[in-house]
Parts: C-alpha cells; structure tokens; sequence
C-alpha cells in the first residue's frame, strides 16, 4: 500500500470536506468529516459532517430538508482532504443561499488588523 492510500486524519479525527454541486460544478461548501460521519453519509446517501462546534454528527438537511445526496467522495494526492461531489435539494448556505461562497473577499477590508507583536 502506498503512503498515500490510506485516509490521514488530523490529530482531532477530522478532514477536510469541499462539497461541489456534482452537476454545476460549484462549490457549495467547506465541512469536516471523521470515520463516523464518512460511515453515515455512506450507510445513507446523504452527505453528513461532524459538526466542531457541536461536538455531534451533523447531517445537512437533518432539520431544514436542505440536504446534500451523494455522488461520490474523492480524496486528493495525499489523503488528506476530501472532494464531496453532491447533488443539492435546495440550498446548502444557513443564509439560504445556493453556497456558502457567495461574498466576494476584499483584502483592503476583510484582512484582520496585524498585530503590533
């Protein structure tokens, strides 16, 4: 087995998820999965995280009917972050947006001061 076959998960159990539209191509969000989020979204076709705040499975669309169906999870060259391509049943932003990158960045005003450190 290569070096890189095998899932590396941070020192928290977690990876990284960029979840895209499977069938536009947009990326609808950035999330974290661990084993058992990955088992879940797996057992039931629907994409689920591991919510860090809540310290709990989160399976988007739980509450709101939002949810993200499954095409297919790729990990890139050194297994450590994961592409979610899904097919959204409506959107996936809390906002209501259709993605969670919807605000321009705009380094002369979204950069946090530097420290005088």
């Amino acid at each position: 087995m290569a070096e890189y076959d095998v899932i590396r998960f941070d020192e928290k159990g977690l990876i990284p998820a960029v979840v895209q539209d499977a069938d536009t191509g947009e990326v609808l969000v950035l999330a974290w999965m661990n084993r058992q989020s990955i088992e879940h979204t797996y057992r039931t076709g629907r994409v689920t995280f591991w919510s860090r705040s809540r310290n709990e499975l989160w399976e988007k669309g739980a509450t709101s009917g939002n949810y993200l169906e499954l095409v297919g999870i790729y990990k890139n060259c050194e297994a450590n972050s994961f592409l979610v391509k899904a097919r959204p049943k409506g959107p996936t932003c809390h906002t209501g947006n259709v993605s969670c990158y919807y605000r321009r960045f705009d380094p002369a005003t979204d950069l946090p001061p530097e420290s005088a450190g």
